[in-house]
């Protein structure tokens, strides 16, 4: 048993009956009454994500999890496939454990948690950013770059993702996978 003093983001719970990972959290002691803890809960079974509020000091189930690396091979349908990188076994996970499944790039290597109760995978961590080329995007206007404007941009995986003026066709980009964001143009 952990307390509401143990919650970070990324820390596996059991809550209502199901097994739900902390996405954000924020500790509120306000002036007047006992602190609480505000976490925004994502189950690893549905997908569905809840806000919970937790008094300060309560007890929380954590679950047991193990990290391990794969490396994503391609979708199949509403399923993914996935190997290890260590013994070579593959696994496949549905949509639904995925947090940014239209930015993930065949090959790309993300850490899948796994519950070591029972060795069920629970989630999948993507890394912080991904490096995706620019497939379409309406061409920039000279002189029109004064501005904090945007367009939207096709990428190598489907996704659309609002970039700045100058970006082109070609351009290798690096994405924020929490956020689905533009962070910044690639040179080669």
């Amino acid at each position: 048993m952990a307390s509401t003093s143990d919650i970070r983001k990324g820390l596996c719970i059991r809550y209502n009956n199901d097994i739900f990972k902390i996405i954000e959290f924020l500790h509120v002691k306000p002036g007047k009454g006992p602190a609480f803890v505000r976490t925004k809960l994502k189950s690893v079974t549905t997908g569905r994500v809840l806000d919970n509020t937790f008094s300060g000091g309560s007890k929380i189930e954590d679950v047991r999890v193990e990290t391990r690396s794969y490396q994503y091979l391609y979708p199949e349908g509403d399923t993914y496939h996935f190997m290890n990188t260590d013994d070579y076994n593959q696994i496949t996970l549905p949509e639904s454990a995925l947090d940014a499944p239209n930015l993930l790039k065949e090959g790309t290597i993300v850490t899948i948690l796994f519950n070591t109760e029972d060795a069920m995978p629970l989630s999948v961590d993507m890394p912080a950013s991904i490096v995706l080329e620019v497939t379409y995007t309406e061409p920039g206007v000279k002189g029109n770059t004064a501005t904090n404007a945007t367009k939207p941009a096709k990428v190598e995986t489907g996704a659309e993702v609002n970039v700045p003026l100058f970006i082109n066709e070609g351009d290798k980009i690096k994405i924020d996978t929490s956020s689905g964001s533009y962070m910044e143009r690639v040179k080669e």
